[in-house]
């Protein structure tokens, strides 16, 4: 059974954990157990009420309202949502639910569904990146079992990898990017989806992958000469210092720009190296692709 914490159960659904100790103060909906420490925990089951619950009242119901509904009343509700936005945020719901459960039967039917309604890009803007963004924080805080994310996760990457393959350049871009992740990351998602975006953009695509020695980065990087360097840190475990890393890359490889992009650039707050550039929120990586 998966644990999750409230700080979890704010990040996936949105609301904040001042407002969920109230509903649970006020409800009877949720009813977290404690650890002999008094530290709340929420089971499966919970997480999944509260994402069908923050779903119906971000989309108009009261919470009063909620709480009054059955299970199979609540389940019908949301069923009967027919905002496009709300649409798109149950079915990423539901991959969250089919994941936790080890569904991947379902998991990839509802990918596929929509890849045939909408097509692969959209689906990868509109259903994979948002389930990415979302549960990316539970994969580095071990709250999901290993197997749960290595099997959605091998899914999501077929889907990317086939949405890379069939992207149309909207414009032909003149520059290259050479795309990587350092030793010890193994979080391969968010590169790819990186590699999707350029492509959509022409951009040209040097693609190294997951776990690269630095060496082998500087030896193609002198080779192909990309106009720049990108890496994606979603989270590293071990001894991996940020810090030392891009000291480590401006001196093997001095002549040419790293971008850095995720979860560690997002929360890196020092001082950076001159030729290094931190993108911290998807509007600012789109905002770099669009430039090349």
């Amino acid at each position: 059974m998966n644990v999750f914490t409230i700080k979890d159960l704010e990040n996936l659904s949105g609301i904040k954990a001042h407002t969920i100790r109230i509903w649970e103060q006020r409800y009877s909906f949720l009813k977290p157990c404690r650890t002999e420490t008094n530290i709340r925990y929420y089971c499966s089951e919970e997480l999944k009420r509260v994402l069908h619950i923050s779903l119906l009242n971000k989309y108009g119901y009261k919470i009063s309202q909620i709480n009054k509904m059955s299970e199979q009343e609540l389940k019908n509700r949301i069923f009967s949502l027919s905002d496009a936005e709300a649409l798109q945020e149950k079915l990423v719901n539901e991959l969250i639910a089919h994941m936790i459960d080890l569904d991947t039967v379902s998991f990839e039917r509802l990918l596929d569904g929509y890849v045939l309604g909408h097509g692969i890009n959209r689906t990868i803007s509109q259903i994979i990146f948002p389930f990415l963004h979302r549960i990316g924080l539970l994969w580095l805080t071990n709250h999901v079992h290993p197997a749960q994310e290595h099997l959605v996760s091998n899914i999501i990457r077929q889907k990317l990898i086939v949405g890379i393959e069939k992207a149309v350049p909207f414009r032909q871009a003149s520059r290259t990017v050479l795309l990587f992740l350092p030793e010890g990351e193994h979080h391969e998602l968010g590169l790819l989806y990186v590699h999707y975006l350029l492509r959509t953009h022409g951009a040209g695509v040097l693609y190294l992958g997951a776990d690269m020695p630095l060496k082998d980065v500087t030896f193609v990087s002198k080779h192909k000469r990309p106009d720049y360097l990108y890496t994606h840190l979603t989270g590293i475990t071990g001894s991996f210092n940020l810090e030392k890393f891009l000291s480590q890359v401006r001196q093997c490889i001095p002549d040419i720009p790293l971008v850095i992009s995720g979860q560690l650039a997002r929360n890196h707050l020092r001082p950076i190296p001159a030729g290094i550039h931190c993108k911290r929120s998807l509007p600012e990586v789109q905002e770099f692709i669009a430039t090349l």
